[in-house]
């Protein structure tokens, strides 16, 4: 059982990093500018899920293992580099098309949730932050630390799937507003890239 102090502790710690822009934030930001509101949502839901992955492998030890050989760090960051490349491409492509509100059904979704997860995966330093931040607050003698972990994960994704989602769900009405608008949505189109172009940079540049 966790101590309830640390909870408390915890809580406030969770949110203020959940608030804090970052890597995850921006890119539901892009996806809701580029599909709107539902999709700016199913993305976060998708770095929510990419999310709970690396909670489990941190929490069995496997986010280790990327820390102790910068090889398999290095081919994990670059795949998502090369990810995040190819979705600004994708952004802009085909910009002789009509420009239009973009129909947001199931297959639209299912992909800003794919994309959300894929990047969250492909970003190496999300486990190791797992693996650094949440074991601060994990007392071995309170019981599992497996589960002890789980649950603090859960607290920190839940408090990101939020903040994404509504700044997604924001990015997105502003969008649909203005889609009327031939000029901004050609705007919309390259900040999206460039959002992307910005966030594969980050991974590619920044230290360990």
């Amino acid at each position: 059982m966790i101590d309830p102090a640390q909870l408390i502790l915890f809580i406030p710690a969770a949110l203020a990093l959940n608030l804090t822009p970052g890597s995850d934030m921006l890119f539901c930001l892009g996806q809701g500018l580029k599909s709107g509101p539902r999709a700016g949502i199913a993305a976060s839901l998708g770095v929510a899920t990419g999310a709970l992955i690396h909670s489990l492998l941190a929490a069995f030890g496997l986010a280790a293992l990327l820390a102790a050989y910068p090889f398999a760090f290095e081919i994990v960051r670059w795949a998502g580099v090369s990810y995040l490349v190819w979705l600004a491409v994708q952004a802009v492509r085909n910009r002789d098309a009509a420009l239009s509100a973009v129909p947001v059904g199931s297959g639209n979704l299912f992909a800003a949730w794919r994309d959300g997860a894929i990047v969250n995966l492909f970003n190496p330093k999300v486990a190791i932050f797992m693996l650094a931040f949440v074991p601060q607050f994990v007392d071995p003698s309170r019981g599992s630390t497996i589960l002890q972990f789980l649950i603090f994960g859960a607290v920190l994704n839940i408090g990101g799937t939020l903040v994404n989602g509504i700044v997604g769900a924001f990015a997105g009405s502003i969008g649909r507003t203005l889609t009327s608008s031939t000029a901004l949505m050609t705007l919309y189109r390259w900040l999206t890239c460039s959002i992307f172009l910005g966030l594969a940079a980050k991974l590619a540049f920044d230290r360990r």
